[in-house]
């Protein structure tokens, strides 16, 4: 069983930066492909990003290419994501995930991943 916790939501303008945490405990966080989601009111749950086990190699979706970096820090057992560039497009809850496979076999589907935080609120007002 792994537990996360986000944190670090919040409402910003336009062309602010946010940086969102996820805490993992329970087991091996290193052992997990990490994912960070979002959903926007009455809207399926989307892919944002994925990030390796040690963080290597990360993929991103098309709608944040290029303003969000995820990163993690093993030691930690946490999972970041920088959101730079924010638009009011990106109003949504944020979920990290954890997925329990080889980084060849991960996708950015919801339902392959084991377990989810409770999501934090990310608001950009216009």
């Amino acid at each position: 069983q792994v537990q996360l916790v986000e944190s670090g939501g919040g409402l910003v303008q336009a062309g602010a930066s946010l940086r969102l945490s996820c805490t993992a405990s329970g087991r091996t966080f290193s052992n997990y492909v990490m994912g960070w989601f979002r959903q926007a009111p009455g809207k399926e749950r989307e892919f944002v990003a994925r990030i390796s086990w040690a963080g290597a190699v990360t993929v991103y979706s098309d709608s944040v290419k290029g303003r969000f970096t995820i990163s993690r820090d093993n030691a930690k057992n946490t999972v970041y994501l920088q959101m730079m560039s924010l638009k009011p497009e990106d109003t949504a809850v944020y979920y990290c995930a954890a997925h329990r496979a080889p980084w060849a076999l991960s996708t950015g589907t919801p339902r392959n991943y084991d377990y989810w935080g409770q999501g934090t609120q990310v608001t950009v007002s216009s």
